[in-house]
């Protein structure tokens, strides 16, 4: 019997442990989606628990301790960090065979040393050792990203954020680039007019400008656009249910914009067509600039509306969601790759049912000049696990060129997370690894190891132009 996590972890043959050691390992990590606070890294914060470091904006936690019968006041709520750390401890049993399980105890070894078992028995041990660890400034923020080998880091910012975090790094000198990426979501969202109307103001005040009309919102949303890219932006990200790909005018966007400036309700049809149109201008920006654009899609969120109503969005109550993407997004892209304007893009899925669906439609929108344009992106959310990460990779080396693949990324919000690129890189050279010592793929130890490497780090490098 093995013993758990230990260094060939997801190793089944040897060939896999030579990948891994020999190639997977030693690789840096470009986190290029993520959503860390700039804030506490241009502070560099230091945490003053573990539970803050863990379980502070962190909703994959949240739903298992709701799982387990854990009350409120132990996730979000008011106890002390010791005896929410406590609950956190009497869960981590229940998760076993949940990436979180994993995860943790990846975590605790990384970054802490810590071999032992979490639990009840022993959590106020590690909650000790652990929260005193991070009091050292070995362990604030700009520090755990440095013991991770973390080579760029990407956040997720809306348009009217002033940078100031980036731009502050970025005087310092900090030796690890924080770029911004541009999330426009808030930007298209017509559904509730109250709420698009306090956006709209929220933009003319960060752009100290008068919005009057759609122009004039266009003309805003360009300028924070070029803003971003003065600021080292070169990536957008968007999370929505779909693409939407509804035919328009532009004199009809003009007047769906009016209506809900003046509180008139409009159509769903028309707010598809709202939709349609900001997702191809911001689409032909991200072009004009050469960046690179992502589409988090199908993720039905905020279900829990007594949730939402005590603690607000995103705070795990969420789920896949079976929204038709085929034709749509076919549409979105071909319209975009007839103008001669489709900018490279990666397209992330949650509805494991739509895998090989994304994995083709990636393959369709390939020019044969630009490497990998179209990427078939890493398992996201509810997929980012073993499970998950495996139909991925072999979605896309059926049906694509894993090969070219940009890699992994975090998407977290816990500087704590990076070790998940671990748990992807294991995956990855075991499969490798099996298919080697079955007769599968050829025991060709150099190129592998050179795919490996490139999947891990470099094609991510090369294709994002850091």
């Amino acid at each position: 019997m093995k013993p758990f996590l230990n260094e060939d972890f997801l190793l089944e043959t040897e060939t896999a442990k030579s990948l891994y050691h020999n190639a997977a390992a030693k690789m840096p990590i470009i986190d290029y989606h993520c959503h860390l606070s700039p804030e506490l890294i241009a502070n560099d914060y230091q945490f003053k628990s573990i539970t803050e470091a863990w379980l502070g904006g962190d909703h994959y936690k949240w739903r298992a301790m709701r799982a387990n019968g854990i009350d409120e006041s132990y996730i979000t709520g008011d106890k002390t960090d010791e005896e929410k750390f406590d609950k956190w401890a009497q869960t981590v049993p229940y998760t076993m065979r949940n990436p979180l399980y994993h995860w943790t105890h990846l975590e605790l070894q990384r970054y802490f040393g810590i071999a032992d078992i979490l639990n009840k028995q022993s959590a106020t041990k590690i909650y000790d050792t652990a929260s005193d660890l991070l009091q050292s400034r070995a362990y604030s923020v700009r520090n755990l990203l440095r013991k991770m080998n973390v080579k760029v880091v990407c956040t997720t910012d809306d348009p009217c954020d002033d940078l100031h975090f980036h731009q502050q790094l970025s005087k310092e000198g900090f030796e690890i680039p924080v770029l911004p990426a541009f999330r426009p979501d808030a930007a298209m969202n017509v559904d509730y007019a109250v709420n698009f109307n306090q956006y709209v103001g929220k933009l003319e005040k960060s752009g100290n400008v008068s919005i009057s009309n759609f122009n004039d919102y266009i003309a805003a949303l360009k300028s924070r656009h070029d803003y971003f890219d003065l600021n080292g932006c070169g990536v957008s990200d968007h999370g929505l249910e779909e693409i939407y790909a509804e035919d328009y005018t532009h004199s009809a966007i003009e007047n769906i914009f009016d209506k809900i400036r003046v509180g008139k309700d409009i159509s769903l049809y028309e707010n598809r067509q709202f939709k349609s149109a900001m997702l191809v201008q911001f689409a032909e920006w991200d072009f004009e600039k050469n960046w690179v654009q992502q589409y988090h899609l199908g993720a039905i969120r905020n279900n829990n509306m007594r949730l939402q109503n005590i603690l607000g969005a995103d705070v795990g109550a969420d789920s896949i969601g079976d929204f038709k993407q085929a034709r749509s997004l076919s549409k979105f892209l071909n319209t975009l790759d007839e103008r001669g304007h489709l900018a490279k893009t990666i397209l992330y899925n949650l509805n494991p049912a739509d895998n090989e669906l994304f994995a083709t439609m990636a393959g369709n929108f390939n020019d044969g000049k630009t490497i990998g344009k179209i990427q078939y992106g890493a398992a996201w959310w509810f997929l980012d696990q073993k499970d998950g990460m495996t139909k991925q990779i072999n979605d896309l080396s059926n049906l694509g060129l894993l090969s070219r693949f940009v890699g992994m990324l975090t998407d977290s919000r816990s500087f704590l997370s990076f070790p998940r690129h671990e748990y992807f890189r294991r995956i990855l050279c075991n499969l490798f690894g099996n298919e080697i010592e079955n007769g599968e793929l050829p025991n060709d130890v150099e190129w592998i190891q050179q795919m490996v490497s490139n999947i891990c780090f470099n094609n991510a490098k090369e294709y994002f132009n850091f």
